[in-house]
């Protein structure tokens, strides 16, 4: 019997080396190498789908990169790769959120999660967000503290606030917060 595979390839930002991995041509991780948590989701995911990480490039893996390209080249390149969560419930639910959160703008943690219905879950939805396996492509830099100060992100505040102000130069609007 084959066991199940899970594709890695590096992929060089103008802000960083990521990781990216896919596993039956869906992307499981789009994570910054230098972040604490990229191990541990790597293997997390390993453990989750009971498979064996290679290196290599598919589809999937192919098309993140072409996208990540655009994202860091155009204004308001989008993303429209299949993914894949492994999660809890409530994680997912929190990731997927926010990919409603429109490029160039900033909502706080709080308000993301009283969207979500759950007002007083503010530092459960910190701690999801902060666990994203999928960098940029569910972007977790557009969540700030309710100060209005850059708080969390794996791959680091310096990375958070270039993803924020390259955003905010190609929206040609000041980063505004939705609270």
């Amino acid at each position: 019997m084959t066991k199940n595979k899970i594709l890695t390839h590096s992929y060089t930002s103008p802000c960083g080396e990521m990781l990216l991995a896919s596993f039956e041509h869906r992307l499981c991780m789009c994570d910054w190498v230098k972040s604490e948590p990229v191990t541990a989701n790597l293997l997390r995911l390993q453990s989750s789908l009971q498979a064996d990480v290679l290196t290599g490039i598919d589809a999937v893996i192919d098309r993140t990169c072409r996208q990540l390209d655009a994202y860091f080249t155009q204004p308001a390149a989008g993303f429209d790769v299949p993914f894949l969560l492994i999660g809890t419930p409530f994680q997912q639910q929190v990731w997927r959120s926010l990919a409603t959160i429109p490029y160039g703008t900033t909502i706080s943690y709080g308000r993301q999660a009283e969207l979500l219905g759950c007002p007083r879950a503010v530092r459960a939805v910190a701690a999801a967000n902060g666990r994203n396996p999928l960098s940029i492509i569910l972007p977790c830099h557009r969540v700030i503290g309710s100060n209005g100060k850059l708080t969390g992100y794996a791959g680091g505040l310096e990375i958070k606030q270039w993803l924020l102000a390259w955003e905010e130069k190609q929206s040609g609007r000041k980063n505004n917060t939705d609270d």
